[in-house]
């Protein structure tokens, strides 16, 4: 009986000892299929970021490359409100230049620019392009002047100041567009 009690404890001690030995194995287990399951989670996270990359991406792609083309297209077709409103203009220069072959009467060819030199003026400024006004007898100034020539001054007043206008300059909204050519006194 003592070695039936013996082998009966040995054998107990041999089971106690198994389970020892394959209850860790069985806790790895488990680990290893949540460490599985918890890479796996990070690769579906990662794949679903990487995704949402590739699509952000490639929707800032098409806006760039729709910005591009709309900025194209404005640029070919930048002027074409002011040459719409220069065709009025263009079709009384037409009737005005029919008008001179027909007719010898000046008075009314005079009439008849100065009308159309007041409608495309009033045109500019509606536009915001104004002429730069009275500018003889002002100092030469380099930012809105370009001096043609310096001519000797019949008067010490008139140095360095203009003494005639060659063509007209003009600003755009308060930038200079075009500026006046001028003749200077030395």
């Amino acid at each position: 009986m003592k070695e039936d009690k013996n082998s009966a404890k040995e054998q107990e001690e041999t089971v106690e000892s198994k389970e020892q030995i394959h209850a860790p194995e069985a806790e790895e287990g488990n680990n290893s299929e949540e460490e599985l399951t918890d890479i796996e989670k990070k690769d579906l996270e990662i794949q679903a970021l990487n995704d949402k990359y590739l699509r952000i991406y490639s929707e800032f792609d098409n806006f760039r490359r729709r910005t591009q083309k709309e900025k194209l297209e404005l640029y070919k077709t930048a002027g074409e409100d002011l040459f719409k409103e220069l065709l009025p203009v263009m079709d009384d220069f037409e009737r005005a230049k029919k008008s001179m072959e027909d007719s010898q009467d000046y008075d009314s060819l005079k009439v008849g620019v100065d009308l159309i030199y007041n409608k495309l003026l009033h045109l500019f400024k509606t536009n915001g392009v104004e002429p730069m006004n009275d500018v003889i007898g002002n100092d030469f100034d380099s930012e809105i002047h370009e001096a043609i020539t310096q001519v000797p001054a019949s008067d010490k007043k008139l140095k360095g100041k203009v003494v005639d206008v060659v063509e007209q300059g003009y600003t755009l909204k308060e930038k200079v567009i075009r500026f006046a050519k001028v003749v200077v006194g030395k």
